[in-house]
């Protein structure tokens, strides 16, 4: 009991020790004072705009102390006069697309067409993990980019560059930027599937027209017709490949060496029939062209 009570003794005179020399601190620190200043000419910004309702000072009674003086919205002006975006605001939208940038490469570009064939292929000659995926991601990216290429290209000059000359607005940046993108989706999109999507939204498109497909009803019905044309191209790379299986399995078979597996056996094969060919270039070039 008594080591116990010295115990506590000490914590509650360390306690008090830290108390004092905080105090002793908050007596040794000059005072500052805080005071608004006039807005510098040489700044963004006018001395006009506030974000208080009424005058600093101008309170007659305590019910006006009492109330919040401070304007309930936020104006954000770009290049409009002598305003700029602040940095910090210019690194959180970048830092907002890069988020985004994964989703909008999937779903907007052809990317997924791509590296599903590039799987079939791999698949197809049953190299499991030849070449690994780093380098068939890596080969996919490149040729979105060369696809894409035209698109971004217009999407620079007609979105980006007058909007970081204050020509146009956010709305019409954002219009702007979609439109060669909604260009491609619809080249590449079946009207079957656009009449789905329309259908289940309850909506009509009796016209045909792009303009008159919204950006929800045309990103689904591009994915459906871009899983589609992948698993075709696949099936048609997969056809050679299944021929030289069921040769080989039926001479092992023949043979009387059934308990050898004949994936064993026809992967040279595979391998020899898709360099004589050379099948990287076949199908890559032909998977290009099937954008144009």
């Amino acid at each position: 009991m008594g080591s116990t009570k010295k115990k506590f003794a000490v914590k509650r005179i360390s306690k008090i020790i830290c108390l004092l020399i905080m105090a002793g601190i908050l007596c040794i620190m000059p005072g500052m004072n805080a005071s608004a200043t006039e807005v510098d000419s040489n700044l963004t910004g006018t001395t006009d705009e506030r974000t208080n309702i009424t005058e600093p000072g101008s309170a007659q009674d305590a019910d006006d102390l009492a109330e919040l003086n401070i304007a309930n919205t936020v104006t954000v002006t770009y290049d409009n006069g002598n305003g700029q975006i602040n940095g910090t605001l210019r690194i959180l939208i970048t830092l907002t697309l890069i988020a985004l940038a994964p989703t909008l490469l999937i779903m907007l570009t052809s990317f997924t067409r791509i590296i599903i064939v590039l799987h079939f292929t791999r698949a197809a000659l049953n190299t499991q993990t030849a070449p690994p995926n780093q380098v068939l991601i890596g080969l996919a990216l490149f040729l979105t980019f060369f696809v894409m290429r035209p698109y971004m290209t217009q999407i620079y000059e007609e979105a980006i560059v007058p909007m970081e000359q204050g020509e146009i607005d956010q709305q019409e940046f954002f219009e702007r930027g979609v439109q060669p993108l909604r260009e491609f989706m619809y080249k590449q999109t079946q009207k079957e599937d656009v009449m789905v999507f329309m259908d289940i939204a309850g909506e009509e498109w009796e016209s045909g027209a792009l303009d008159d497909i919204p950006l929800t009803v045309l990103i689904p019905s591009f994915m459906v017709g871009e899983l589609r044309q992948a698993f075709i191209i696949g099936f048609l790379i997969y056809i050679p490949f299944i021929v030289i299986d069921m040769v080989v399995a039926s001479a092992l078979m023949s043979m009387g060496m059934m308990m050898l597996p004949p994936t064993t056996i026809s992967m040279p094969f595979k391998i020899l029939l898709f360099v004589l060919a050379d099948g990287w270039n076949l199908i890559i070039v032909e998977l290009i062209r099937t954008f144009h």
